[in-house]
């Protein structure tokens, strides 16, 4: 593994909750104002995810006053103490950027029904490898 990799392996978070676009999960975010912090909550729904590894984001959508509001959160982030998924959504969209036009009632996401399963969660290992998929084709071609 290069240098780069064994960074962001480092900086990965070793437990978050499995959530895709859809599902509304609550933020619990740490907030510094001077020399004391305090955790703020931001519930609401997942509208996408983007990228991969160490600069995985996802945005989060809610309706406060009237008027929506979305943030932009860095997936393996310090500041974020944790994630809790709320609710799954039923969506057919990786994307749900349809949702900033509608309002109301007209802007609910339908609820997945339940499987009985406890809320999941995605280990991250440091050790994989990316070049996983490469050695096998190589391996196929011999």
């Amino acid at each position: 593994m290069g240098i780069i990799e064994t960074i962001n392996s480092e900086n990965l978070k070793k437990k978050l909750p499995v959530f895709k676009a859809g599902d509304t999960v609550r933020v619990h975010q740490i907030i510094q104002e001077g020399n004391k912090e305090r955790v703020q909550v931001f519930e609401g729904v997942v509208i996408c995810r983007n990228g991969g590894g160490v600069q995985e984001t996802f945005t989060v959508r809610k309706v406060s006053y009237n008027v929506g509001v979305e943030r932009i959160y860095p997936l393996h982030s310090p500041r974020i103490s944790k994630i809790e998924v709320k609710q799954k959504g039923k969506v057919r969209r990786a994307r749900l950027y349809y949702l900033r036009e509608l309002s109301g009632k007209a802007a609910r996401i339908q609820q997945a029904r339940y499987t009985g399963e406890a809320q999941q969660y995605q280990e991250f290992d440091a050790t994989e490898r990316v070049e996983a998929p490469q050695e096998e084709a190589a391996a196929e071609a011999e």
